[in-house]
């Protein structure tokens, strides 16, 4: 049974971190509301939910893909490139080395944000972004490389993390909002959307992926080309440059 790694959102929330977009009044309730709809979404699906200890005092800890990125039976525990955030780390160790998994780790001075990492088959994609510098990137290749996996260094400059421009549907076609992705010749497969929030697609199973309720074009799109398509409202969590992606680690077995 796959496994869905999440924390409840802080009540301090509305003062997370922000980067590319001005700072707009979030609604906390309403993104409570919105972060049960989004696991019920997945638990719906038959995947196991694994709470990671909520910490009030981490307003981006609901973002927890961010601290911890699984590659196969590994688990790299991310080093944040926003200071405020490292003091999610602690507890995203502690959930991580539950899970039964390999954990390392990457250390000062390199900084790398789960956001900024793209899995399409055994090939990863790593943003080069304010988040993610040059020595958490060559961690991770270190670490990667001698697993068997391709580790490919990407710029991001018009937003916060690589998977806030693309993410990659079932078939491994990358998909992205054009005017948010520096260089579309980075991936083999690039198929532009419509629409900004439609960039972010959380594969819940070969056929089917899980995405923003708020690009409906996109989502019409996804299921011309044959993919049953859920979608969920996260708006809250769009205020603050989150997307369906950052929400959960998904491992899967």
């Amino acid at each position: 049974m796959p496994r869905l790694l999440v924390r409840r959102p802080s009540s301090h929330l509305a003062y997370g971190e922000l980067t590319h977009l001005e700072r707009v009044p979030v609604d906390v309730e309403l993104a409570r509301t919105q972060w049960e709809g989004y696991v019920d979404a997945f638990r719906r699906r038959g995947w196991e939910i694994v709470e990671v200890p909520a910490d009030d005092a981490q307003p981006d800890g609901v973002f927890v893909e961010d601290a911890l990125i699984v590659f196969g039976d590994l688990i790299v525990l991310a080093r944040a490139g926003a200071e405020a955030r490292r003091g999610e780390a602690p507890t995203a160790r502690a959930a991580a080395e539950r899970l039964g998994l390999e954990v390392v780790s990457v250390d000062a001075p390199g900084t790398l944000d789960g956001g900024d990492v793209l899995k399409v088959d055994r090939t990863v994609y790593v943003g080069a972004s304010s988040r993610t510098n040059a020595a958490g990137i060559l961690q991770l290749r270190g670490l990667l490389e001698p697993r068997g996996w391709d580790v490919v260094e990407v710029p991001v400059t018009r937003v916060l993390h690589l998977k806030s421009g693309v993410t990659a549907l079932p078939d491994g076609t990358v998909v992205g909002y054009a005017p948010l992705v520096d260089d579309p010749d980075a991936f083999p497969a690039f198929l532009p959307v419509p629409e900004e929030h439609g960039t972010a697609v959380v594969v819940l199973d070969p056929g089917t992926v899980l995405m923003s309720a708020d690009a409906p074009a996109t989502a019409a799109l996804y299921r011309d080309r044959g993919l049953e398509v859920v979608t969920v409202p996260v708006t809250e969590f769009e205020k603050l440059e989150g997307c369906v992606t950052c929400l959960s680690v998904r491992v899967r077995d």
